[in-house]
């Protein structure tokens, strides 16, 4: 499926807008599939990351493009990206699901073996399991904040864009971020 593109007066060539194309998949399929292209891979990974399952963020992956076909027509973009609003529609359906899975009181599922990478030692394990719980402990826009910086590697102004805000208040939000998440690390867990 064939992004659009249109001349520029520089003589480049622009890529149709998000608006441009959720206008038009209201009544069209395949500009649906290029919002669906566009978005895919990074909807994915921020579902991965916070689950740290292939099969379930595929899953979930496919809920919020179902969702958002769905509701489509009710979709009024209000000074909020539309990469905004795909965020939001995967971080309900993410919330349910670990609401979901801590009433079933399941385990989660290692996926690393299934990707051939080898385990981390019990220090980085460590390590990496106290950061994601601080995080987890963030509030959304501040998850969402840490996600697209670190995990996506956008830049402040990319990250302004989806989160409705200026590059400047960007930096600011991330610094805070930041030093919350160290005050968080530096207490122990039995202290929280």
């Amino acid at each position: 499926m064939a992004t659009r593109v249109f001349p520029t007066v520089e003589g480049g060539w622009a890529a149709e807008s998000d608006e441009a194309l959720v206008e038009r998949a209201r009544f069209d399929a395949e500009a649906f599939g290029e919002l669906y292209e566009r978005y895919i891979s990074r909807i994915y990974s921020y579902l991965y990351y916070r689950t740290g399952s292939q099969a379930d963020a595929e899953d979930l992956a496919e809920k919020v493009f179902l969702q958002a076909l769905a509701n489509l027509p009710r979709y009024t973009q209000r000074g909020r990206p539309f990469a905004a609003w795909l965020y939001t529609i995967a971080h309900n359906l993410l919330a349910n699901w670990h609401r979901d899975r801590r009433r079933r009181n399941a385990m989660p599922i290692d996926d690393t073996r299934d990707l051939g990478i080898e385990a981390p030692s019990q220090e980085n394990w460590e390590e990496a399991s106290t950061l994601r719980q601080a995080v987890g402990e963030l509030p959304q826009n501040r998850q969402l904040l840490v996600h697209l910086k670190y995990v996506e590697e956008m830049s402040n102004a990319e990250i302004g864009a989806i989160m409705g805000l200026s590059e400047g208040a960007v930096k600011s939000l991330l610094h805070r971020t930041l030093r919350s998440l160290r005050q968080r690390i530096a207490i122990s867990p039995d202290e929280r």
